[in-house]
């Protein structure tokens, strides 16, 4: 019984790979070219044939990137001497709206690249390119740098504007659209994201910033706002909220200096609201620190003005903080469950916070109630919560 479900396995997976096999290959080209070889790549609904020739070390190809509407771009490259974006040899077809296709050859120097037609490292005799019912397919003749024949590939997809390419998402297929080819196995792999050390430092900012504004800011005004109703928690609730709320604006001053960095990096590539809200958190972060260097004593008149500025910008902050996490975690794209993951955790401070503030009022009522029993004339003390409520830090 065991072998006869492993032979039913084999040929399951059998049948699935020539399935995909014949799909690849069962495309009718206009021009009726027929290529010895064919690979489905693995994100972006993009495919590749070609003929290796061994005598000159020249590759006939052509790529085809499905689904593209007018308006657009699309581009397969060679990376000859790294991955990823930067240094790649690109074979581009701008789709104009008018539905007229432009081929042309870039080679990539940097992020902010426009894909300005250019010279590549290596000859391409021949390039053209089509789009038929959605597909966009770049012809093209290569002659293989070096006489290699394994490279590092990557393609691409993305707008144009005022009929010049403009930068493609970032979403994780995109990321996700490099690998490596080889023209005499007909082996492909795939690759690390799009952008290489680039994509590692966008991560860096992102779990920076979540963990400073988005997590541990919430979690300093928490034990601000229900320490300090514990008389005996004074005045180390003041001390733990200072080190928390100091050490979210440090950890988030790093986040915004990657920031900063990543932008001068890429060049071309802007996401202005999140960018806006980032600069808006360093600001009020920053008045934060010096809000408490010139906090006012308790019995100062004017610490109730003092109580009204810090509270406002802290709940702003914590407010604004939460919102660009989940912005830069749409810039990102992970994985949901790291979206999932931070949305657990706002959930689960919010239930101890809506907890603590249920037995927050419990004790402040029953403080009161006790003090207005002691006090004839319904005054309460210095030590109840109505008093140590005003003294934020």
């Amino acid at each position: 019984m065991g072998k006869i479900l492993h032979l039913l396995f084999c040929i399951l997976i059998s049948n699935i790979i020539i399935s995909s096999a014949q799909d690849c290959r069962s495309y009718t080209f206009t021009n009726n070219a027929i290529y010895a070889t064919c690979v489905s790549l693995p994100v972006q609904n993009s495919h590749l044939h070609w003929n290796y020739h061994s005598t000159n070390g020249t590759v006939d190809l052509a790529y085809r990137h499905t689904g593209v509407s007018t308006s657009n771009w699309v581009a397969w490259a060679l990376n000859v001497n790294g991955n990823g974006m930067v240094g790649a040899q690109a074979l581009v077809a701008l789709v104009h709206s008018n539905g007229s296709v432009q081929p042309y050859t870039s080679a990539v120097s940097g992020y902010g690249t426009a894909l300005q037609p250019s010279s590549l490292s290596f000859d391409v005799p021949v390039i053209r390119a089509e789009i038929v019912n959605g597909d966009v397919v770049i012809y093209a003749t290569l002659v293989l740098p070096s006489g290699g024949t394994s490279f590092n590939q990557v393609w691409q997809m993305g707008p144009v504007s005022n009929g010049a390419p403009g930068a493609h998402p970032l979403g994780s297929e995109n990321r996700n659209s490099v690998g490596t080819v080889d023209f005499v196995s007909g082996q492909t792999g795939a690759g690390g994201g799009v952008g290489g050390s680039l994509l590692h430092r966008r991560n860096t900012h992102g779990v920076l910033n979540a963990v400073s504004w988005g997590i541990l800011m919430p979690m300093g005004a928490m034990v601000a706002r229900y320490l300090r109703v514990f008389k005996v928690a004074h005045p180390a609730w003041f001390y733990i909220h200072v080190a928390i709320q100091a050490t979210a604006y440090g950890v988030g001053v790093a986040g915004w200096g990657t920031g900063l960095k990543l932008g001068s990096d890429s060049e071309g590539i802007k996401y202005t609201t999140h960018r806006n809200i980032g600069i808006t958190l360093f600001a009020f972060g920053t008045l934060q620190v010096f809000a408490l260097l010139l906090r006012p004593k308790p019995d100062n008149k004017y610490r109730i003005y003092w109580n009204i500025y810090h509270a406002s910008i802290g709940y702003a902050t914590i407010s604004l903080g939460i919102t660009n996490v989940f912005k830069g975690l749409d810039i990102l794209d992970p994985e949901k469950k790291w979206k999932h993951a931070y949305i657990g955790v706002l959930i689960s401070l919010a239930a101890i916070a809506a907890l603590l503030e249920a037995f927050t009022w419990f004790i402040v009522l029953k403080r009161k109630k006790e003090e207005k029993q002691q006090e004839p004339n319904g005054a309460y003390g210095s030590n109840g919560y109505g008093n140590g409520h005003s003294q934020a830090a």
